[in-house]
C-alpha cells in the first residue's frame, strides 16, 4: 500500500499533476494520504482544487481588498455630501442673519441722502450721486473719507511692512491695495514669490513648535510619573499658546481700536484663518495716534500666529478624520494588511485540495 506526506510534495507543475493523477486512480486511497511525516499540524498548507479541465487553479478570496474600497468610498461620499452640506448650511445661515440687517442699512443710507438734500436744497440728486461715487472711489483707493490731507500716509513704512504680511500671508484685507501700474505688477511678483517662501517659513516654523511639544510629551512620559501630570503638562503647553495668540490680543486690539472684546476676538481669528474680509483692521481709525510701529508688530504676532495656530488646525483635521473614520485604526489597519499578504501569498502558492 502506497503513502503519502502531504507536506513532502514539491511545489512544481510536473510533480503536482503526477499527484492530481495518482489520487483519481483506484490504486490510491484516501485514508492512506497522511497530513505529515514530520510532526506537523494536521491541516495541509496545500490544496488542489479540482477542475473539469484537470487542471490546478489557486484558490483565493479578495473580499478584504473589497471591504476596504468600499469603507473608503463610502466615508469619502460621506465627507463630500458633509463638506456640501456644511457650506450650504452655512450659506442659509449667513443669509437669515444678514440680509435683513444689509436692506436696513441700505435703506437708512438713502433716507440719510434725502435729509441732506432738504437741508441743501442747492444740490440736486445726480450732484449727490456725483460726490458718493468720489467717495467710494476714494475708499477703494485706500483714502479713508473721514479724514483729511494731514492724516498720516497708508504708504509709510510701518503700514507698507503691514502690508506686504497680509499679501505673502494670503490675508488680503482688500481695504489697501496697490492704484499704480507699476504696484500691481510688483506685488503680483512679490507674491508669487512671498506666497511659497511664507508657507516654507511657517512649516519650518511648526516644525519647531512641534518638537518642543514632542520634547515635553517625552519628558513627561517617563516611568514614575502620574498620568494626571502628563495630561496637565500638555495642557500647560497648549493654553499657554492660546492665551498668547488668541486670547490676549483681542485685549490689546480692544484698548488701541476701542472695540469690544468680541469685536477684538473677531478680528483676531478672521485674520489668523487668513479670511481677511477687511471690515476690520488695526491702524486704520484716522481719529486716532497709533505709535509708528503698532502694524509692524501687528503684522510679527501674525507671523507668528499662524503658526500655533497651523497646528491647532492640522490637530482639528486629523480629530475630525479619526471621528469620521477616514483612516483605518492601527489594530484594524494592521489586520487589514495581514490578511492581504496572507492572500497574495496564498495566491502565488499552488494549493491541493482532496475530493472526499
Amino acid at each position: 500500500m502506497k503513502t503519502v506526506c502531504i507536506s513532502c510534495i514539491s511545489y512544481r507543475p510536473d510533480t503536482l499533476k503526477l499527484f492530481e493523477h495518482s489520487l483519481h486512480s483506484d490504486s490510491w486511497k484516501r485514508d492512506r494520504v497522511i497530513p505529515s511525516c514530520l510532526g506537523q499540524s494536521a491541516s495541509p498548507n496545500i490544496n488542489l482544487v479540482s477542475t473539469q479541465q484537470g487542471q490546478l487553479r489557486p484558490r483565493g478570496n479578495s473580499m478584504p481588498h473589497l471591504m476596504v474600497c468600499n469603507r473608503q468610498i463610502s466615508w469619502t461620499l460621506t465627507l463630500v455630501l458633509g463638506y456640501l452640506f456644511y457650506l450650504l448650511l452655512g450659506a442659509m445661515v449667513f443669509q437669515l442673519l444678514e440680509k435683513q440687517a444689509e436692506a436696513q442699512s441700505r435703506d437708512q443710507f438713502q433716507l440719510e441722502k434725502l435729509k441732506f438734500l432738504e437741508n441743501y436744497t442747492c444740490l440736486d440728486k445726480q450732484a449727490l450721486e456725483q460726490f458718493v461715487q468720489v467717495i467710494m472711489e476714494a475708499w477703494e483707493k485706500g483714502v479713508n473719507p473721514e479724514g483729511n490731507s494731514t492724516n498720516p500716509s497708508n504708504w509709510d513704512f510701518s503700514n507698507s511692512f503691514f502690508f506686504a504680511g497680509t499679501v505673502v500671508t494670503t490675508i488680503g484685507y482688500g481695504n489697501l491695495a496697490p492704484s499704480t501700474v507699476a504696484g500691481q505688477v510688483f506685488c503680483v511678483f512679490y507674491a508669487l514669490f512671498g506666497v511659497p517662501l511664507n508657507l516654507a517659513f511657517l512649516n519650518q516654523l511648526g516644525k519647531g513648535l512641534n518638537a518642543h511639544l514632542i520634547t515635553l510629551e517625552r519628558w513627561v512620559h517617563k516611568p514614575g510619573r502620574a498620568q494626571v501630570v502628563q495630561t496637565l503638562a500638555i495642557a500647560l503647553f497648549l493654553v499657554t499658546g492660546t492665551l498668547l495668540f488668541l486670547v490676549f490680543p483681542p485685549m490689546i486690539f480692544s484698548y488701541v481700536e476701542g472695540w469690544s472684546y468680541g469685536e477684538g476676538f473677531y478680528f483676531t481669528f478672521i485674520t489668523l484663518s487668513t479670511i481677511g474680509f477687511g471690515d476690520y483692521v488695526v491702524g486704520t481709525d484716522p481719529n486716532k495716534r497709533y505709535i509708528s510701529i503698532y502694524r509692524s508688530l501687528a503684522a510679527i504676532w501674525i507671523v507668528f500666529s499662524l503658526a500655533w495656530l497651523a497646528l491647532v488646525f492640522n490637530l482639528g483635521a486629523v480629530l475630525m478624520e479619526k471621528f469620521l473614520q477616514l483612516k483605518w485604526p492601527k489594530s484594524d489597519q494592521g489586520t487589514a494588511e495581514e490578511a492581504v499578504t496572507k492572500l497574495e501569498d496564498e495566491s502565488a502558492q499552488p494549493r491541493i485540495h482532496i475530493p472526499s
